[in-house]
């Protein structure tokens, strides 16, 4: 029986091979890339996580003075949180160390009715300028990068969700 030396790979091995350099280095890529970068439908979802947060944080307060910067909603320009984290954070690289706030390239953020106050229930509220507060209707917010455009509802009774209302 003659024996052949195996000077080489299958060509199955090959295959294999590129697929798994293919696949680490799209992962590694996207990791360089902002999230502004793919899209207003990745700036959606942040910010649905955002407003959330700030909702859980205005319930768990249970302060009884309405206004407080750190619970109230600020959507314009390229910043959406806390006002006080928009305040606080005016470049992308300064909003990644908060929590409360995004501020991203190329997306534009903008909103009829910014900016929005909660109530302990989570509710849209806005501040009228005696200090009390009046129920909002729905909110929507809506991000636009690259000709894309995304929005995110905020219900009347606090429910937020993607698309708009």
């Amino acid at each position: 029986m003659i024996k052949r030396a195996q000077a080489g790979f299958t060509l199955v091995e090959l295959i294999v091979v590129i697929l798994l350099i293919s696949i680490v280095s799209a992962y590694a890529a996207s990791r360089y890339i902002g999230t502004g970068s793919f899209s207003a439908y990745a700036a959606q979802e942040q910010a649905i996580s955002i407003i959330r947060q700030l909702q859980v944080y205005r319930m768990q307060s249970n302060t009884t003075g309405v206004y407080n910067s750190s619970f109230e909603l600020t959507a314009s320009g390229s910043c959406l949180g806390s006002t006080t984290g928009c305040n606080a954070a005016t470049t992308p690289q300064a909003a990644q160390s908060r929590s409360d706030v995004m501020r991203l390239d190329g997306v534009s953020v903008s909103s009829m009715t910014s900016p929005v106050n909660f109530d302990l229930r989570g509710n849209p509220v806005t501040l009228n300028p005696d200090g009390t507060l009046l129920p909002l209707g729905s909110v929507t917010i809506t991000f636009t990068a690259s000709g894309e455009s995304a929005a995110v509802c905020i219900n009347s009774q606090g429910y937020v969700s993607g698309g708009s209302c």
